[in-house]
């Protein structure tokens, strides 16, 4: 099938970046082509991709025009619960992708009839929604719901959640803030380079739901040393610019770093013996 064809799923929750994983994508289709053809759907204005956006791209830049496609008669309900369940297999998925999946393919289930309770964390006998979404993913029930609250942050805010920089419990509590008080925190965060721990968060879910969390008290929460940041090393991101890949997050670049370090310590200690 043409790639003028296709079209991306309209909202899909999976982002396509061009990383090294993309490059090693675009140099396997060059040198052997499409090995697992995409799925696709027809639509009014052609064909919509439901498995295969990473694959279509990389197909584009390795300078291909045709691609093999399975196709789907099915509706756009069925196809976003098989683009999820598609998708969640891979090694690397953003805590946002995470989320908007989880929510996409809960949608979409629920349109169908399954029931959903996702407003009560209390355990229900019937089967919901949220624990069928849970199950066919090898997660709880509650585990869903609390990536799906995810979807309440700001985009700000869950960006920090994807690079690492806030954790996955804290920015579950961080969700319930009205969007005021998500730009304020955000603020706040730029300003004093440090993000919420969990008792900060829950202690500011709990002043927003009693109405008393004014931007005054979430600097004043900000402005709180916390024990893991007391002993830290800065390292300006010029410094790195030439050896760590722009596409990394923050937790890469971390990563990157203490390896790096690891790996020269042991050369020194080498050294040393040789001597």
């Amino acid at each position: 099938m043409r790639l003028s064809e296709l079209k991306p799923f309209e909202g899909h929750p999976y982002e396509v970046r061009d990383d090294e994983e993309m490059d090693a994508l675009i140099e396997s289709i060059r040198e052997h082509g499409i090995m697992v053809p995409l799925m696709v759907r027809p639509i009014d204005t052609g064909y919509e991709i439901i498995s295969g956006h990473r694959r279509a791209h990389a197909a584009i830049s390795a300078g291909l025009k045709t691609v093999p496609v399975v196709e789907l008669d099915i509706s756009r309900d069925e196809a976003a619960v098989a683009l999820v369940d598609s998708n969640l297999h891979r090694e690397h998925i953003l805590p946002s992708e995470k989320a908007f999946a989880y929510k996409l393919k809960l949608d979409a289930l629920s349109r169908q009839g399954k029931r959903t309770d996702l407003t009560s964390t209390q355990v229900v006998e019937k089967l919901t929604t949220a624990q069928i979404v849970g199950e066919s993913n090898l997660e709880s029930r509650e585990t869903v719901r609390r990536y799906i609250r995810l979807t309440h942050l700001n985009p700000t805010l869950l960006r920090l959640v994807d690079e690492g920089r806030i954790a996955f419990t804290p920015a579950v509590e961080l969700s319930y803030l009205s969007d005021e008080e998500q730009d304020i925190l955000a603020f706040e965060i730029a300003v004093t380079e440090a993000t919420p721990s969990l008792s900060q968060a829950v202690r500011m879910k709990r002043l927003s739901g009693e109405g008393k969390l004014t931007a005054e008290l979430i600097a004043s929460i900000m402005a709180e040393e916390k024990a893991n940041q007391r002993e830290t090393v800065r390292i300006p991101f010029s410094a790195l610019k030439d050896k760590i890949p722009d596409s990394f997050t923050d937790r890469e670049r971390l990563e990157f770093v203490i390896k790096a370090v690891d790996h020269y310590c042991r050369y020194l200690m080498h050294q040393r013996e040789a001597r």
